[in-house]
């Protein structure tokens, strides 16, 4: 299955199971089915329950987050993530606080989905990755799908939690298979080896043993995969992909016995550096164990530039496998 076949399912499943939830978005009903597809069938199903929005990102989570404030599940499309800036008083300053600052804790069951991230020529206002931005907002929770991570639990999971948060889509993972039966491809095998956590490890044979550990998150899983391919047959370098399903708050913790074996941590990520959850995820391993490591954590982020239409240019600006390769290699060679 695919991953937008897969969370296509996902929210076919939630709507099934809750019979209160509603979901809202620009071009969201059928026969579009949103601009990638991922609301295909469900107008036509629950025709009482999606609702097409005018071009008003702070207009429709707005009602989204009113609904939910009244007890009414809600998610909210954003078509391209870039434009969730333009809901960010509706997330920052009313949803996540409207969650304690009432004198009470206060449910609010709203989830706001980012198609997000480039590498399909979209240009420098519909390719970005702004994660780093709603990084930090007390009540915000932050998550990102992945290959690894079934989108019906993850969804279901965020609504139960009935807290605002958001979901950070790659688009280039759209497209993409889902791992399935304990293998990532032919070489790597994946699995969840931390309790209690949604963090999924990707490794070759024996992952305590690893060279590098490279933590990404979901829509950077493909491109650290392919690198780990070269560098482990190029450069007989092992590495060990840890991938988290909720990047805010990130708990580090219980990868910590882990890292301490490790000659090397890295973190990926597509956005531009300066204030990123890769930075926050190098604070939190720092702090704790900062006598043990035997190098500073490296993080790889896309060059400080917008994204290019272009093709040729926009390769040269945002991560990708041969970003990855370059670092761990050069950091073990020099």
């Amino acid at each position: 299955m695919r991953v937008a076949e897969n969370l296509n399912a996902a929210l076919h499943a939630a709507f099934e199971s809750n019979q209160d939830l509603h979901l809202l978005g620009e071009d969201v009903l059928d026969p579009y089915g949103g601009a990638f597809k991922i609301t295909k069938g469900l107008s036509d199903r629950f025709p009482d329950r999606i609702l097409t929005t005018p071009i008003s990102e702070s207009g429709l989570v707005g009602v989204a987050a009113g609904m939910a404030i009244v007890g009414t599940p809600a998610i909210a499309e954003i078509m391209f993530s870039d434009f969730a800036a333009l809901a960010f008083d509706q997330l920052v300053n009313f949803a996540s606080k409207s969650v304690t600052m009432y004198g009470r804790h206060l449910a609010l069951p709203l989830l706001v989905r980012c198609p997000t991230g480039a590498g399909r020529g979209y240009g420098p206002t519909h390719s970005q990755s702004l994660q780093k931005h709603f990084i930090g907002a007390p009540g915000l929770s932050l998550y990102e799908i992945s290959p690894c991570h079934d989108n019906g639990e993850l969804i279901s999971g965020i609504l139960s939690r009935a807290t605002p948060a958001m979901l950070f889509e790659d688009k280039i993972l759209y497209t993409q298979q889902m791992f399935a039966a304990g293998r990532a491809d032919d070489l790597f095998s994946y699995d969840f080896p931390f309790p209690g956590t949604d963090i999924a490890r990707v490794f070759f044979d024996d992952p305590d043993t690893a060279d590098c550990v490279i933590i990404a998150p979901g829509g950077m899983v493909y491109r650290t995969l392919q690198a780990m391919h070269d560098l482990l047959l190029e450069h007989e370098i092992s590495c060990t992909l840890l991938v988290p399903a909720r990047l805010y708050p990130f708990n580090a913790e219980p990868l910590l016995p882990a890292l301490r074996k490790t000659a090397a941590i890295f973190v990926a990520e597509e956005s531009t550096a300066g204030g990123t959850w890769g930075g926050e995820v190098a604070q939190q391993v720092h702090s704790r164990i900062w006598k043990e490591l035997k190098q500073p954590v490296t993080l790889i982020h896309s060059a400080d530039s917008i994204i290019p239409t272009a093709a040729h240019l926009e390769r040269q600006v945002i991560v990708r496998d041969s970003t990855i390769r370059q670092a761990v290699a050069g950091s073990f060679h020099g």
